[in-house]
């Protein structure tokens, strides 16, 4: 069965109220008011208004530029032309090109009504203030999105502690069977769950913080430590003990992947495993070297993975 979206319902609700209000008050040309309507009808409130005052911007410009052509070259279709030619790069220049399809409905009143009137002007200024009035007001109720988010939250958690579980599988056994599919759907939820997000963020013109927006671009930072990190683990080698030191924390980390933000106490647990290492020898060999190289640079993203948790807020220990 398929789903009616709310900016389905609020376009279907829009445009006969619109036609209802510019025919109440006797407009000419009151039809008009719904497609005014529908093409403001926007899924945030931000970009309602952003579009909304484009639109009634452009049509202020289209009615000067018409109604001056108009009256110069006259009321004929190659004066459209010229309009068109003229009024374009105009709103290509101010960034208002979203404006072009609405003022043309005006320019094209303007040319229907073979001249250019004070009642004229009028009344297609009413006749935009009732459409774009009634896509304002509509788009004033967004469906809230914290279901979603609060979803696409958990399931990106799910996978990265199986991402870490498997590291830490790998580490302590040497086993390698796994896909590492988990790291596909991560990198789709992430894009799933910023566009959510940056939604949000823009049906709430007043908020400053938004904590699923900056939670979710922690996560796409932790993501890229994780894409970097699964090379360095397959070129390291050390002894038992290490790999079981390494294990352990990525187990814990796996056990632990959660909003609240318990980073402080991995990175002194980080700094213990380093303080362990480095009582060993120290490497007499070339490849011994950069084997060892690499299990520094493994700890280092490990690091990075919880320096990027720990700033994204105040600890939670």
């Amino acid at each position: 069965m398929f789903k009616i979206g709310s900016r389905t319902i609020k376009t279907a609700i829009g445009a006969p109220v619109s036609i209802f209000i510019a025919q109440l008050i006797g407009l000419d040309n009151f039809i008009s008011a719904a497609i005014l309507t529908i093409l403001c009808i926007q899924v945030t409130r931000r970009r309602s208004i952003l579009s909304a005052w484009y639109r009634f911007y452009a049509c202020l410009i289209g009615i000067v530029v018409s109604g001056a052509t108009f009256e110069l070259v006259g009321y004929m279709p190659v004066a459209v032309g010229i309009v068109l030619i003229i009024f374009i790069p105009i709103t290509v220049k101010l960034k208002i090109t979203e404006g072009v399809v609405t003022s043309s409905v005006i320019i094209l009143h303007i040319y229907g009504a073979g001249q250019l009137t004070t009642g004229v002007v009028i009344n297609e200024i009413i006749l935009l203030v009732v459409g774009l009035g009634v896509a304002l007001f509509l788009n004033l109720y967004m469906p809230s999105l914290e279901s979603d988010l609060g979803e696409v939250q958990n399931e990106i958690e799910e996978n990265f502690s199986k991402i870490l579980e498997e590291i830490a599988h790998f580490l302590k056994t040497g086993e390698h069977s796994w896909t590492g599919a988990e790291f596909t759907k991560v990198a789709q939820l992430l894009d799933h769950a910023n566009n959510l997000a940056s939604r949000d963020v823009e049906n709430h013109l007043l908020r400053s913080h938004h904590p699923y927006y900056h939670y979710f671009h922690m996560r796409q930072k932790q993501f890229e430590v994780l894409e970097r990190m699964l090379p360095l683990i397959s070129r390291i080698h050390a002894t038992k003990d290490e790999y079981d030191y390494i294990g352990e924390l990525f187990q814990d980390l796996s056990d632990h992947v959660q909003p609240q933000n318990t980073a402080v106490k991995y990175l002194e647990k980080l700094q213990n495993i380093r303080k362990e290492f480095n009582k060993e020898e120290l490497p007499n060999d070339r490849k011994t070297f950069e084997e060892r190289a690499n299990l520094y640079l493994l700890l280092n993203e490990i690091e990075q993975y919880l320096i990027l948790k720990r700033s994204y807020k105040k600890s939670d220990i």
